[in-house]
């Protein structure tokens, strides 16, 4: 029986628009673009909102050093995000914006100032980091120590990233400007704190009772909020930012953290206004029976599990996130990503190489979803030229080629279906019904192990059937099992369009079937036409991994 069609929220984190983005982005978000394709396909109503966080102190630094205005570094980084992981990538999103909009600004402030008239939000002096050789206070981010909890000796002042702990900077043991290396000291700055204390109990109920949050998430939110939150401040010392929508705070803005989680409702009211359809937002956020899904980076996890939340619940009235999709990390050969050391592999520079769809492929079945993970050049081709193109691509080539060269390009059932032909075209059924339940639950390396089972299967029924053979002694048998493989490529046109969509588009297009035709079900069996077939993958040579591998580490 298919699921009740219903409005389906997704939130695929913001990348930071100070620089380009390497694989080890794209492995945290591409599940998102996994659950908007399945739940079109299903038929429900989808909403996926993102974009680029153009504001904070490391975009400022940037254009200070580089003589220009943060609006113009924000803005070259958001092209180059939107060329690689928007339409390089084919991540589908209904709305990819940025945080620097005038809708934007303006929704920011209002949610801060309903927070603030409810009591939520409160000024308070406190004693903060300042450089006196850099002239400024120093965000979060830009001041680094040793973490008293796991002694990481570079964590920020707002997070650290080996052991995920929120950071209060003033605890960091030997602090220092990472601008200049100077040791800080402290003045008095009045600014505005959320009050986390106010949510605690509503937030452990959200974690406690949450239904396909990943481990990670559920785990972090869980021992941050029995260890106790603390009350955090949710402005700034910066000119580059949201104003504060208050009298006399010109010289402070609206912090990152705040503003750019409140980036998925300001993104969801734009795309709304962009359709002419000012209230289209509404069933997506004011809707209890809406489904929400938030993806993202495990060091991303407190901001959408503690913050994010705690601010709808300040505000009241909009959906509380109901899956959280936290990936580990992705390492390079063995290593951490490290851009200064050039230890990285960036998007551009894959896309311009490869199709999109083998990284894809590669970073749902080796990706880092429930543990960290490695990306290898030597086994991203064993991956490309076996699975990939020794299994799926054969099985798509032999059906359709055959087909077309020997029954004019079109295939139906001339005889009795053989119990074998049965039992596959069954489990093709049982294919939509299993990985439908994987990818709901944010198991995608199980759902595409299950689709690409049906593609194993495929093979061998295929290799048995012997239809290249049985054409010489009967024609009607041949046919009917060419017909029964084809409409496994039918199937597989839909099922691997959530994790491969370029792929899914030319399979369809080589048997004449719209987009529009595609859908998460089982179809009927009917006539394949076939028309012009496209091969799927070309071979990942050696000569080309040793070249990938050679750019490692060089200036």
């Amino acid at each position: 029986m298919k699921s009740k069609k219903r409005y389906v929220y997704i939130g695929p984190a913001w990348p930071y628009a100070n620089g380009d983005l390497h694989l080890g982005h794209a492995a945290g978000l591409i599940g998102a673009d996994v659950l908007a394709r399945y739940h079109r396909l299903n038929g429900d109503a989808v909403l996926m909102t993102s974009g680029s966080d153009c504001h904070g102190t490391p975009i400022a630094v940037k254009a200070q050093e580089q003589g220009v205005e943060p609006s113009v570094i924000a803005d070259k980084y958001h092209e180059r995000i939107v060329e690689t992981l928007v339409k390089g990538l084919d991540f589908s999103y209904d709305n990819y914006t940025k945080t620097t909009t005038d809708s934007h600004y303006k929704l920011v402030q209002e949610l801060f100032t309903k927070i603030y008239e409810k009591g939520h939000i409160y000024k308070k002096t406190d004693s903060l980091p300042y450089c006196e050789k850099c002239d400024r206070f120093l965000p979060d981010r830009f001041i680094e120590g040793e973490c008293p909890t796991c002694h990481f000796k570079n964590a920020r002042g707002d997070q650290c990233e080996e052991c995920g702990n929120l950071m209060e900077a003033d605890k960091l043991i030997d602090s220092k400007c990472n601008v200049c290396g100077e040791a800080p000291i402290w003045k008095d700055s009045e600014h505005f704190y959320l009050k986390l204390t106010d949510f605690t109990e509503r937030l452990k109920d959200l974690a406690k009772n949450s239904e396909h949050w990943r481990p990670n998430a559920k785990n972090f939110t869980l021992g941050m909020l029995n260890e106790g939150l603390k009350d955090r401040a949710i402005t700034r010392d910066t000119d580059w930012g949201v104003p504060i929508p208050l009298d006399g705070y010109d010289d402070k803005r609206i912090y990152v953290w705040f503003e750019a989680v409140s980036g998925y409702y300001t993104a969801s009211r734009e795309w709304a206004d962009n359709k002419g359809e000012p209230d289209a937002w509404k069933p997506f956020w004011e809707n209890e029976e809406a489904l929400h899904y938030y993806v993202h980076g495990k060091d991303n996890i407190p901001f959408h599990s503690i913050i994010w939340p705690s601010i709808l619940m300040g505000y009241g009235g909009l959906k509380l996130p109901d899956r959280i999709i936290s990936s580990d990390y992705l390492g390079l050969e063995g290593k951490q990503f490290s851009k200064s050391r050039n230890w990285a592999v960036s998007l551009e520079d894959f896309l311009n190489d490869f199709p999109s769809d083998t990284l894809r492929y590669y970073l749902f079945i080796n990706g880092p979803e429930t543990g960290d993970s490695d990306f290898s050049w030597g086994d991203f081709q064993n991956r490309v030229n076996g699975e990939l193109i020794g299994n799926f691509g054969n099985l798509v080539h032999r059906t359709l080629s055959f087909g077309k060269s020997k029954f004019d390009g079109k295939l139906s059932i001339a005889a009795d279906i053989s119990k074998k032909g049965e039992a596959i075209l069954k489990q093709a059924e049982d294919t939509f019904v299993s990985a439908e339940e994987s990818i709901l639950a944010g198991r995608f390396r199980e759902a595409i192990k299950i689709v690409f089972q049906l593609v194993e299967e495929a093979n061998r029924f295929l290799a048995k059937a012997e239809p290249w053979k049985t054409i010489k002694t009967d024609k009607d048998r041949a046919e009917t099992d060419l017909a029964i493989s084809a409409h496994l490529v039918k199937c597989l046109a839909s099922l691997i369009n959530p994790f491969m969509p370029a792929s899914s588009k030319k399979i369809a297009d080589s048997i004449n079937l719209k987009q529009e035709e595609l859908k998460w079900e089982y179809p009927e069996i009917s006539e394949i036409e076939i028309g012009e077939i496209e091969p799927l993958f070309s071979r990942v040579e050696d000569e080309t991994v040793e070249e990938q591998k050679a750019k490692l580490g060089k200036e």
